[in-house]
């Protein structure tokens, strides 16, 4: 199983790389049908939703986790 830093990671990358592929989308399904188009269109705004979810999810269990470790901090 990977780290909980290594999932943020891969969360963070798959809606960087969602929201930058946007504006590409568009032109992709261009030549579909306006339904085609539209439910395209849906489908990666709900991924892009959901992969948002996940990452604001994984960074509060980061932080759970950071709250609760033990391990001594070095001063300043």
């Amino acid at each position: 199983m990977l780290s909980i830093h290594a999932r943020i990671d891969r969360a963070q990358r798959l809606v960087r790389m969602l929201e930058e592929d946007a504006p590409l989308l568009a032109v992709r399904v261009s030549e579909l049908t306006p339904e085609r188009q539209r439910s395209a269109k849906r489908y990666a705004a709900e991924l892009a939703a959901h992969a948002r979810a996940q990452l604001e999810k994984l960074r509060e269990e980061c932080a759970m986790w950071d709250a609760k470790d033990p391990t001594p901090q070095g001063a300043d």
